[in-house]
């Protein structure tokens, strides 16, 4: 782009734009003639992708701002008057911690009100699987939660529903794009006091919490139980400065668990302040929390991110606490819920696990072992709850479900993932397993000793600007073009690729159409050795992650497992980072 044509779009921002906060961001880098930033926020727009936005905040029509989110969402609105079933469509809209979540869900609702949709709007932040109820329990033909998830404090962004209460799909996605790609300079707006005057604009709260909290309790297994010996769990709980506390402080309390909330991290802040990342899969996110939990002498750690649809946690093991992973605590759940079910007579007449094709397999065995089907999916819960909706009518009866990146889903009131649920049944998972004299790490070995110990790790690399994500599509192009025939000294069986739906066998030189799964830009590698990689770029970060999962033969004892395991999953980072690095 040239000096001319960056500087008249920098202009024109200028000109849409109608918060001075942002407006005046600009003004300033153009009078400074800071070229190189102008471009950063200029050679493209954020895009509106699959899921919705997601971006740095700041001015620019390739940041988070009012203007991006009103033109956002003018779109969306002329989408949802367009495909509502409804002459009366409605929304609802939440949003968490983070810098302006608050801004931009107002302006997202009022743009909607302008075009005549009824808007229900939270008062005060909530978590996102609680906006995923709303929707469905308020009828509303779409729903928008403002977060970036787990992101630093610099991002913001907000994600799409459709009137099921999950992300939006196919045909409703790429239709929302095109709407939003069609607004011109100009949106719809209205103030908040004409459209509340007018009974467009709604706050809700406590209608939505009270059946919210309801429903997540009413997913205990063992009721009896936890009234009877609750109180003898202690649980330390972060939220990570996000929308966790009052939901799942709320849903605990009231099952008469003990809940001891990090101070430092109790309150609202998009700063966060005593993270470098608010994600429960970082060691260092926990941190104060097991520093607490040793002087508390808890039971059990919980973190939750800022909008509160991923749940790490820690147990106590010889006087520390030690991480659980999100494909461990997967698999702890699918065992406790899939075999509580059977034994209480509660399994579905046709039970069904999903997860997501970069999820440890060791999941899948678990449930197959108590008769469930298993059905992958891509990465990304909204394809998990399709495969919900799509069962209401197949007869199927969906069990329990989740992702690697710390997302599960409890309960099919929600469609998307849930820490909320997720905390609820980890409290009661890890107080069954004490009654029985064991620690959830116990059970944890047993598992591996059954089904085979598994091993899982992801190596990312971002792709910073415009030049980053040319280079990560080259990296992209020569793994599908000339794929390694060996990763790790161990051959390449198949190369899944699932941007064709084809399996290619290297070995016999042939290829099928085989993959019945929405395209995705995602190469999986299988091993002889039943090894898998993974490389998939992410869809909400310029980043390409790869995952490399290893496994050992059921009945290995675990200490071998343990070494043999770990040997090949050096040599398979070793040489994703060669990879990494040729690109």
């Amino acid at each position: 782009m040239d000096t001319k044509e960056l500087l008249g779009r920098a202009q024109e921002y200028v000109e849409l734009e109608q918060d001075p906060r942002f407006r005046d961001e600009v003004k300033s880098l153009i009078a400074a003639g800071d070229l190189d930033s102008l471009n950063d926020r200029f050679y493209t727009s954020l895009a509106f992708g699959t899921g919705g936005l997601r971006g740095m905040i700041g001015g620019g029509f390739n940041r988070m701002n009012p203007y991006v989110v009103r033109r956002a969402t003018q779109g969306l609105a002329d989408y949802v008057r367009f495909a509502a079933e409804s002459p009366a469509p409605k929304a609802v809209i939440a949003y968490d911690s983070r810098r302006y979540s608050a801004l931009f869900a107002e302006e997202a609702a009022l743009v909607l009100c302008a075009n005549g949709i009824k808007t229900y709007l939270f008062s005060s932040l909530r978590p996102t699987p609680e906006l995923s109820f709303a929707v469905r329990r308020l009828a509303a033909t779409t729903g928008i939660v403002v977060t970036a998830s787990h992101n630093p404090p610099a991002y913001n962004g907000y994600k799409v529903y459709w009137s099921d209460g999950a992300q939006i799909i196919p045909p409703h996605d790429e239709a929302i794009i095109a709407r939003v790609r069609a607004v011109a300079r100009d949106t719809r707006a209205m103030s908040r006091e004409e459209a509340t005057a007018k009974g467009l604009l709604v706050l809700i709260d406590r209608e939505i919490d009270d059946p919210f909290i309801a429903m997540v309790k009413s997913y205990i297994l063992r009721p009896q139980l936890v009234r009877e010996k609750g109180a003898g769990l202690k649980v330390v709980y972060t939220p990570l400065h996000g929308a966790g506390r009052m939901p799942i402080e709320r849903s605990l309390s009231e099952l008469g668990f003990r809940v001891v909330t990090v101070p430092e991290q109790a309150e609202p802040d998009g700063e966060f302040p005593t993270v470098q990342y608010p994600n429960p899969e970082e060691a260092s996110a926990l941190k104060l929390a097991i520093e607490l939990a040793r002087r508390e002498r808890a039971d059990l750690v919980m973190a939750s991110d800022p909008d509160s649809d991923r749940l790490g946690i820690a147990v106590p093991q010889g006087g520390d606490f030690v991480l659980v992973t999100g494909n461990q605590l997967g698999a702890l759940l699918a065992d406790y819920i899939l075999s509580s079910r059977r034994e209480l007579g509660r399994l579905p007449a046709k039970p069904v696990f999903i997860k997501t094709i970069v999820t440890t397999n060791l999941q899948a065995r678990i449930a197959e072992s108590y008769g469930a089907k298993v059905y992958n999916v891509l990465t990304g819960f909204k394809y998990i709850a399709e495969k919900i909706r799509l069962f209401e009518s197949s007869g199927e009866g969906y069990v329990f479900g989740g992702e690697e990146s710390y997302g599960y889903l409890v309960e099919t009131e929600v469609r998307d993932k849930d820490a909320v649920s997720a905390a609820v049944a980890t409290a009661e998972m890890a107080l069954y397993q004490i009654a029985q004299g064991k620690s959830l790490l116990d059970r944890l070995h047993e598992l591996y000793e059954r089904h085979g110990y598994f091993e899982e790790r992801q190596i990312s690399r971002g792709f910073a600007g415009e030049s980053g994500r040319e280079e990560m599509g080259r990296l992209m192009d020569r793994l599908r073009s000339s794929p390694p025939r060996a990763l790790g000294g161990v051959e390449v069986a198949l190369v899944k690729d699932y941007g064709a739906g084809t399996t290619l066998d290297l070995r016999a030189g042939s290829s099928d159409t085989d993959i019945d799964l929405p395209s995705s830009n995602v190469l999986q590698f299988v091993l002889a050795d039943e090894s898998i990689v993974t490389a998939r770029p992410s869809g909400t970060e310029p980043k390409i992650k790869f995952y490399a999962s290893c496994c050992a033969r059921p009945g290995t004892a675990l200490a071998e497992a343990k070494r043999e395991v770990g040997a090949r999953m050096r040599l398979l980072e070793e040489e994703i980072d060669r990879i990494i690095a040729g690109s």
